[in-house]
């Protein structure tokens, strides 16, 4: 196949019919392996959430689709991984404007989709600035960053509570700059 030059994978959604979303990511990844296509095909996901469902009294946790009927794909898009895509058993086509030039998701549909980890989070704070947390079980409480990693994109914030300082390892992305 050669190489794909610097070309960076995008995510794309493609969709199936109802019920084989795990098939299809199945399939795909027995392909992926078998031919070796691992630097083209890099993920593929059929996203769920948990749902506690109370049924007879009885407390039942599954897992449900997210969106049921896609599976979304991070791929080098070439025509040859664009026809393997789309001759999956179970794939019905691409989703975009036409199935024949499919659209990567924006980085905007990304986040929402809760697909970004490689985003780098926007930074705009430093060590010994008073933060705001938005997240978590300890959002709305303010604190100071002592420490900022971002190879493991987690902050250490200085929070009082209890009436004493008590250092919280954080998301970058759980604290806002005050």
């Amino acid at each position: 196949m050669g190489r794909h030059g610097e070309q960076e994978a995008k995510w794309y959604v493609i969709h199936t019919y109802s019920g084989y979303e795990n098939k299809v990511k199945d399939t795909l990844e027995m392909i992926v392996e078998n031919r070796g296509l691992e630097d083209y095909i890099q993920e593929i996901s059929v996203p769920t959430e948990q749902v506690v469902e109370i049924k007879d009294g009885k407390r039942k946790i599954y897992d449900r689709k997210i969106y049921p009927g896609y599976v979304l794909v991070k791929l080098i898009l070439t025509d040859e991984i664009w026809y393997i895509v789309r001759n999956t058993r179970g794939v019905t086509g691409f989703v975009g404007p036409s199935s024949t030039h499919p659209v990567p998701l924006t980085d905007e549909e990304l986040m929402i989709m809760g697909l970004v980890q490689n985003l780098d989070p926007v930074v705009d704070y430093g060590i010994g600035d008073s933060v705001r947390i938005i997240q978590g079980p300890l959002e709305s409480f303010t604190g100071v960053v002592q420490e900022i990693d971002s190879e493991k994109k987690k902050v250490i914030v200085e929070v009082s509570m209890f009436g004493r300082e008590t250092p919280v390892e954080l998301e970058l992305t759980q604290i806002l700059r005050i």
